[in-house]
């Protein structure tokens, strides 16, 4: 996760200047937070913002790493397992270590998994409040009745957790495969909503989260970097 701290407290460390020092930099406006001159030493810096001070610059920025990986059947969502291969193994990059999954799949689910080692915007898209949509494309060993629709749209109840679901989007493809669209992400809701109306899944794969959706030519296995229109869109 991303870790922050104070600019003046910040500025305090370097050269073990003190706080005093460093208030006086920065009202003298010669202290700048990538590129911009700022006049708050109250302001939070994090690993991944440019200080400087007279244009020198004191503690460099770290890289920020927002990944798509098309995850296979048998891959684990996450960052190390004793026994299973992760998706971590699948991303060729040096900074891999780094990375944090936001939101898992199951080790036999398919589909879009997100990575990253920004910890604010990975928390802007788990935040349950943010009601991301996630959609998923379901096959079932048996038939699904047009009765699930209402089903879904109504919720179900789990008592383990005390909980009703959020109203899911359930759009029937043919009669053992569905498209399903959650807010939210429950320890295998998609399986046990399933259950509830007395079937199975046979497979799921997530196409979307949000409005990123998996590139038909990305290939199970298969990872990219996200365009910077891609990671502003949440």
């Amino acid at each position: 996760m991303t870790l922050s701290m104070k600019l003046d407290r910040l500025l305090a460390k370097h050269d073990s200047m003190g706080r005093n020092r460093a208030r006086e930099l920065v009202v003298a406006r010669r202290v700048t937070v990538d590129g911009v001159p700022v006049l708050r030493i109250d302001l939070e810096v994090d690993r991944f913002s440019r200080v400087a001070v007279d244009g020198i610059e004191i503690r460099p920025a770290e890289r920020l790493i927002h990944l798509m990986l098309h995850k296979p059947v048998g891959v684990v969502s996450a960052t190390r397992d004793a026994e299973h291969r992760t998706v971590i193994d699948l991303i060729e990059d040096p900074d891999r270590e780094s990375l944090h999954l936001v939101g898992r799949l199951d080790r036999n689910t398919t589909g879009l998994v997100l990575l990253t080692n920004d910890g604010r915007w990975s928390k802007r898209l788990m935040d349950p409040s943010s009601k991301v949509p996630k959609v998923y494309r379901v096959a079932t060993r048996d038939p699904i009745p047009e009765s699930a629709i209402q089903a879904f749209a109504e919720g179900f109840h789990f008592h383990t957790e005390n909980l009703t679901t959020l109203p899911a989007e359930l759009e029937i493809l043919s009669s053992h495969e569905a498209r399903l669209t959650l807010h939210e992400g429950r320890y295998h809701q998609v399986k046990r909503m399933f259950h509830r109306i007395g079937n199975r899944v046979t497979s799921l794969h997530r196409e979307s989260i949000g409005g990123l959706s998996l590139p038909e030519d990305l290939a199970p296995g298969a990872w990219r970097a996200l365009t910077d229109r891609e990671i502003a869109g949440f």
